[in-house]
Formats: C-alpha cells, structure tokens, sequence
C-alpha cells in the first residue's frame, strides 16, 4: 500500500539520506554561513540586474544561463521582461539548493546524490516554465487562440486519464503497429521456447557473410527498438550490409512467471539461440550482439562460455550496455538496500515489477524531458506532440519477473559481482578477462541509464581488442541512428589487447569525430571480423520448435 502512494521509491532510503545530509550540515556552522553567503550573494546579484535590466549592453542572460541541454527557456520569449527575470531567478535558486546539497562534509555520497536529485525534482516542479501566468509561450499561445488552448488541453488531460483507467489501454500510439507499420523486417520464428521466439530474418543480398548475428536486446522493452520503421531498422540495414541477422523475441512475464531467475535467461535465451543458429548455420562461428540489459547478459554468457571452452562466438558488440555497476548514473539513486528490500517486498505481493514503476524510475531522470514539458505541452498548449515509431515502442512497456529482478539489483547493481569476480554460474565463478574474442562497444553522449565512463570500463576488464565508439544522443536515440538521419556523429577508438590503457577523459581527447551515423562503422568493423560472402544459409531447421512456428514478429511482441 505504501509502494503506491510513493511510486515504489523507498521513505525509509529518502529520509535516511535527508538525515544523513541535515545532521551534517548542523554540525558544520561554516558550511552554514558560505550557503547564507551564497544566497544574499544570489539575491544582490538579482536586485542589480533587475534595476539595470533595461541598461543598453546588457545582453538577457546576463547574470546566469541556462545550461545547453535544458530546453525549457530555449524560445526567444524567454529574453523578455519579467519572463527573463523570473527564469534567472528561478535558475540562480536551483544553482544555490545544488551548492546547499552538496559538499557538505561528511555525508555519504550516495546519501548526498539521493537528496540532491530529490530537491531538484521538486524545484523543476517549481520552474515558470510549468504555470501559464509565468509562460511567455502559454500567454501568446492565450491570446491567439482566445483560451482555445486550455480547451484542448482539458480534452488531452480527460483523453490520458481515460486512457490510464482503460484496463485494456492500448499500448501506442495506434499509427505504429506492429508487424504492420514497426517490427516489418521480412522473417519467420525458427524456434520458441518458453522464454523466448527467435526469429531469422531472410536474406536481402546475394551473398552473405558466413557469420550469422544474434541480437540480444534488453527484455525491458520490446526487441524492436532494433528494427523500428523501413528507414530507421538496423536489422534492414545489416540484411542490406549482407548479414544473417538473428534477433530474440522475449515473452513478456506475467505474475506466475514470479521466479524466473536470472540465468534462466542466459541459458533459455543466449544458450538456446546459440545452440539453434548453430544448427541452421553448421559450422560457422557467431557475431553477438546485446543491446542495453541485454548487453549485459551477452557479456555474462561470453565469460561462461570462455571459462568453459566454447568457442562458437566470433565477436561481441555492445550497445550501451554496462559490466560494471558502480558508476551506473543516477540509476543507482534507486538502488540501495533499503530501495531493494522495500521494491522486493512490493514484488512479493505481484510477482513482477509492473511497467508503470519501471517507466516511472525512467521519466523521473529525465523528468524536465518526459514529464514537465509534456505536461505544459499537452496541457497549458494544448498540443500533442507528432507521433513517432520511437514513442510507440517506448510506451510498449514491459514487466521483470520478482527474482530475476531481484537478482539483477542485488548482484550487479548492489554489490557489483560480475565486475569483481563474485558473479556464480552454476556453481562457479566467472570472469570478464576469460573473453579474448574481439569486442566492439558502444556508449552514447547523453546516455542517462548507462553513463559511457561506465560502459568504457570494458577497456580493463576483457582481455582482447576493444573498439570503444561514442555516438551521439542518448540511450535510445544515440543507437538507432540510421546512416540517411542528419545530426549524428561518433568518435571510435581501438585499443589492442596488449596495449596500455588509457583513461576515458584522454581518450576523449585522442578519438577523432566523425559526422554521420556510427552503424557504416561499425558493419566496416564486423565485415573486417568475417569470411568471405557465400550462399545464404537455410530458413530455420526441423526440429527447432515445430511447424507451426509463425513469421516474424511473432506472438511474444505483442503479448
């Protein structure tokens, strides 16, 4: 009852991290006087630029400005009187609470992130941007359309809240369907278990690269993030590039799939699509590919295969994927053993951690993005933003069985096992520097679920040639970024396994930019990694899960 009036966020963790940080503070009397000093300070500097606002030179921003990815005083408006002011105020006092909240001597730091990010939450609530009488856009917006707005706001309201209370709301946007408009990649389910559906999607060249690829994506979401419409569909471009492209198709749990472990993935999911691909395609060794979790779970069966002996893999790429969890972004706000006990006991009782939860954990650390700015768009505005085949998927939600999330939090995340040699399959442990087969990651610029200073930590973990790229965007965007799509670009570095390392600021500073779309590098890469072209292999094998097995998407996507 508690986990749905807080939104599964632990009171116990937040107030034990407030205390934490107030305790401190009262015990720190010049802390005290540099913060009071910091907001008269603040105040002073408010006052003479309000009675010198009209002074000729004096440009809008003049006191502070907005940092470059806060989009929310953007519009020219907002260099206006008193819209200037009230957002120079509002960003000098969000300046002071983030010096209030941090620095204080003493205080843990993950207590001190935990209130930090907290109070930022509730001063973005606060911001001008988020009420129509401080909105230059609302009040144009206002008197344009005489009110018109609020009118269409109300309805978009009315229309969410019906759309929340609808027990079978749909789960998109309803102009992307898929298997119709998303997921259209030609292909047919080869095999399904009660796990997984992987599908084997047909050849669109001549000639193929002897070396299938298994995709492996995050069972977060749905698989298709990987082959969304025609013109932004990795899997079309990498059929295009002449590859065999494999992709898993994870079910969607449900509350009596509550004890599904972990390894339940790695061995119904990575083994068992190895095993399948190795029977359609005899012989040939395989280019893996996780995405995300996915990633994840890809580099723990690569460590178990290594430490056993199976060489069936011929490369690993990862897409924003982490192995190492103790700089995991504010993610890790979330995670702590108070937040776990708290979400297992809400878990306990549902046997999954349903998808409102786990969408709201993602909204809430890009909440000006997804939540404030939707609300003073849908609403105040009264717009909707244009659909797109990204929102569909990303409303697409999924649910994560109690004990394999369990599992994940407290192993990786809390105690970060596999990176420090901790990690038991079946029995015994497993490490990353066992994998000396060539590996290809990628981190993304603005990546707020997998930061790419912990995704680059790759570099000292695995034995073996790393490229290390670092596109553009974030963890969604950043990855799909088709080659025909303006304004990307990407810095690549590769690092043999026997050179020295080098640090990610160094690193940053040695890997030359390129403009344009990571995805021609990285298939440059995996070709470089493959045998000469042959014939196509077969579509699926007999005995892989029976004759009925349906074309691709599949069932399990749409469950």
């Amino acid at each position: 009852m508690l986990a749905r009036l807080t939104g599964g966020i632990s009171p116990v963790a937040l107030s034990l991290a407030y205390i934490d940080w107030a305790s401190h503070l009262a015990a720190a009397p010049q802390r005290q006087v540099e913060i009071a000093q910091g907001g008269l300070r603040n105040a002073a500097q408010l006052f003479e630029t309000a009675l010198h606002y009209f002074s000729s030179g004096r440009s809008p921003w003049s006191l502070i400005a907005p940092q470059q990815q806060d989009r929310r005083f953007a519009n020219k408006q907002w260099e206006s009187a008193p819209f200037n002011l009230l957002a120079q105020a509002f960003l000098l006092n969000e300046r002071w609470w983030h010096d209030a909240t941090s620095g204080v001597r003493g205080v843990a730091r993950p207590n001190e992130a935990i209130v930090e990010f907290s109070v930022r939450q509730v001063l973005d609530m606060m911001a001008p941007s988020n009420f129509p009488a401080t909105n230059p856009e609302v009040l144009q917006k206002t008197l344009q359309s005489g009110g018109e707005n609020f009118v269409f706001g109300w309805r978009n309201w009315c229309s969410d809240v019906m759309r929340l209370m609808s027990v079978g709301r749909p789960s998109g946007n309803q102009d992307y369907v898929v298997g119709e408009t998303v997921a259209t990649s030609r292909g047919k389910v080869v095999f399904r278990n009660e796990l997984i559906e992987l599908i084997q999607y047909y050849p669109t060249t001549g000639k193929v690269h002897p070396e299938p690829i298994l995709i492996v994506p995050a069972w977060i979401m749905k698989y298709y993030i990987l082959d969304l419409s025609p013109h932004n569909s990795l899997v079309k471009y990498l059929t295009g590039e002449g590859f065999t492209v494999f992709m898993i198709s994870w079910r969607n749990p449900g509350p009596a799939d509550r004890d599904i472990a972990f390894d339940d993935y790695r061995k119904l999911g990575v083994v068992a699509a190895v095993d399948v691909i190795g029977d359609i395609v005899p012989g040939s060794q395989i280019h893996a590919l996780g995405y995300c979790l996915g990633g994840t779970l890809l580099s723990i069966a690569s460590a178990v295969m290594a430490r056993d002996g199976d060489t069936r893999l011929k490369s690993i790429t990862l897409l924003a994927a982490q192995t190492d969890f103790t700089e995991a972004g504010e993610m890790t706000l979330f995670i702590n053993e108070s937040q776990v006990a708290f979400l297992e006991d809400m878990m306990w009782q549902h046997g999954v951690l349903e998808t409102t939860q786990m969408a709201g954990a993602f909204q809430l650390l890009r909440s000006n993005d997804l939540i404030w700015s939707r609300i003073t768009r849908d609403y105040l505005m009264g717009e909707r933003a244009p659909p797109s085949d990204l929102m569909a998927w990303n409303a697409d939600a999924t649910r994560l069985p109690y004990r394999m999330h369990s599992e994940y939090l407290r192993q990786l995340f809390l105690h970060n096992d596999l990176a420090e040699g901790r990690y038991l399959v079946e029995g015994k442990p497993i490490a990353l520097s066992d994998i000396h087969v060539p590996v290809f990651v990628v981190g993304t610029v603005r990546d707020h679920v997998a930061p790419w200073k912990s995704t680059y930590k790759i570099h000292y973990q695995v034995e073996a040639d790393v490229t290390y790229l670092l596109a553009s965007g974030g963890h969604n965007v950043g990855v799909v970024a088709a080659p025909r799509e303006p304004g990307h670009f990407y810095q690549v570095k590769s690092k043999a396994a026997d050179a020295p390392y080098i640090g990610p600021d160094e690193w940053l500073k040695a890997a030359p930019r390129v403009e344009g779309s990571w995805w021609p590098e990285w298939t440059k890469w995996l070709a470089a990694q493959s045998g000469e072209p042959v014939e196509p292999p077969r579509m699926g094998v007999a005995r892989a899960g029976g004759p009925n097995l349906p074309d691709a998407p599949g069932d399990y996507v749409r469950r």
